[in-house]
């Protein structure tokens, strides 16, 4: 009975799975045609993967970025990096550099190192790394949860498929939820 049932549905089945990928392929674009840009708290705190010159031009017209937290590390041989550097000084904006491994945990202590720096730098603040889902996630997280005192269904939004991120035991990044969960008794007080 298996047998005939399966060959039954296979082309519906194989044709709700290529819809599924088709759709999540076109929403991953639209995250990299859109520089994956959100607002984590309006005025305060926004998020993006890689910006470039020209976006970071953009984003302090319109939004007032007066620091530029980099999640991916001083890289002084990479035109980004340069890139990056060269606006945000051309800008008056404050740029840190904070690396990061979306593959491995941050230790309590880097964790509310990178809590410090976002609590205490100028705002607003532009927060990324390259895609600005996994590392941005976890510091945007923890930005809330710390910083804002927001609850913790909120920080933990901020690592989610909305912003591309792969919130799965089986996902390299899943080390990003790893350090978030470790650290909700120091955000949280009683998590």
């Amino acid at each position: 009975m298996t047998i005939k049932f399966f060959p039954r549905y296979r082309k519906a089945a194989l044709r709700l799975f290529g819809l599924f990928l088709l759709t999540a392929g076109g929403y991953f674009l639209y995250l990299q045609a859109t520089d994956n840009f959100a607002t984590v708290v309006a005025g305060e705190v926004y998020r993006s993967s890689q910006p470039s010159a020209q976006s970071i031009t953009e984003l302090e017209k319109q939004y007032g970025i007066r620091t530029i937290l980099n999640l991916r590390g001083k890289a002084d041989s990479s035109k980004w990096y340069a890139d990056e550097v060269e606006q945000a000084k051309a800008l008056n904006i404050v740029h840190i550099n904070f690396k990061m491994s979306a593959g491995r945990e941050l230790s309590p202590q880097r964790a509310k190192e990178l809590i410090a720096i976002m609590r205490d730098a100028p705002k607003p603040l532009l927060i990324h790394c390259r895609a600005g889902a996994d590392r941005t996630g976890l510091a945007s997280a923890l930005y809330l949860a710390a910083v804002a005192g927001k609850d913790e269904e909120a920080a933990e939004g901020q690592l989610s498929l909305l912003y591309g991120h792969l919130p799965f035991s089986f996902s390299r990044a899943f080390a990003m939820d790893r350090t978030f969960e470790k650290m909700e008794p120091f955000v949280f007080g009683n998590s």
